[in-house]
């Protein structure tokens, strides 16, 4: 198979996983609806889940078919890519303002996220209960997040609403909402798309990095990720361009706390992750030096300015450099 077949593979994947994310979260989203559920407990579940659907699909099937170092790779990477790459040109656009709830709530929670990576870790393998305990903290997380929501004011509830009909949480433009049979058929699909394009993506992906004498690590950190955080980086484009880019923050936090908790956890319950090759600590240092960064900046002033931005790119830069150099 030639490099231009897998180009066409990764390019085609990629594309598949996005819109496997979209149908999910949009099908999951009208019978969420139908049932009466509130738009603000949509966009603290069915959206920020939604959007984890890409690292979750990939890093299971990686895992379960002896590829732990893209599986890990994927969910450092990605991690990596939201809190600094997405959040620096969600800035460049447009400079979000951060809510003060956000810092006292769910900062603290990123952070110790961020911080129990390498500490689970510190021994080389992520075993099964390990994995259910970061089960059991995505489900506190949400349970916690939900129960908190139903206290919000009625004005920042009708603000979500707003934001998700525009589309611009969900990176797409408003569509009609559907009959349920038609959304539970949407959701099914968007399942399928996201096995078809995990497996589409990975294939390529693999068949890319033997071609160029990289790493299963470098490749989970780096393509992988990337093509995972694209559909995030996407609506936080859009996000930002329609003036929400404060829901920005909100999207990046809730994907990097899912990624730790939900993808590392659920991937760990179904296969241990052990080291099949070494795993660098600069990997998970930075990690956790990307995510300090990106707090401190998150508390200065309540807002990150185009100057922080550049510096929060930088970051990434050098995270990717310092992975593939030592």
């Amino acid at each position: 198979m030639g490099p231009t077949l897998n180009i066409a593979q990764v390019v085609l994947g990629i594309a598949i996983l996005y819109w496997g994310a979209e149908w999910l979260i949009r099908g999951s989203a009208s019978v969420a609806r139908a049932f009466g559920v509130k738009p603000l407990v949509i966009g603290l579940t069915v959206v920020a889940y939604g959007a984890s659907a890409p690292e979750l699909a990939i890093a299971t099937k990686t895992a379960l078919t002896g590829h732990q170092p893209i599986a890990l790779g994927t969910v450092i990477g990605s991690c990596a890519a939201n809190i600094s790459l997405i959040l620096g040109l969600t800035a460049l656009v447009s400079p979000p303002t951060i809510d003060g709830r956000v810092i006292r709530r769910e900062i603290p929670i990123l952070l110790g996220s961020a911080i129990a990576v390498p500490l689970l870790l510190r021994n080389g393998i992520l075993s099964k209960l390990e994995g259910s305990i970061l089960i059991g903290c995505a489900i506190v997380f949400t349970i916690v997040t939900l129960a908190v929501s139903a206290r919000l004011d009625p004005d920042d509830e009708l603000e979500i609403e707003r934001a998700d009909e525009s589309g611009a949480v969900i990176g797409g433009r408003a569509r009609p909402r559907a009959s349920r049979g038609a959304a539970s058929l949407m959701t099914a699909v968007g399942l399928l798309l996201l096995v078809a394009g995990s497996d589409l993506f990975v294939r390529g992906g693999r068949e890319l990095a033997g071609l160029v004498g990289m790493s299963e690590r470098m490749l989970g950190l780096t393509v992988i990720s990337l093509g995972c955080a694209l559909p995030e980086l996407i609506a936080c484009m859009v996000a930002a361009r329609r003036g929400h880019a404060a829901l920005a923050i909100g999207s990046v936090i809730g994907s990097n706390l899912l990624n730790v908790f939900l993808v590392l956890g659920i991937t760990a319950y179904l296969q241990p992750i052990t080291f099949g090759e070494r795993m660098h600590t600069v990997e998970l240092i930075g990690l956790v030096a990307i995510t300090l960064l990106g707090v401190l900046v998150l508390r200065t002033d309540r807002r990150i300015s185009r100057a922080e931005g550049v510096l929060l790119i930088a970051a990434y830069v050098a995270f990717i450099v310092l992975s593939g150099l030592l």
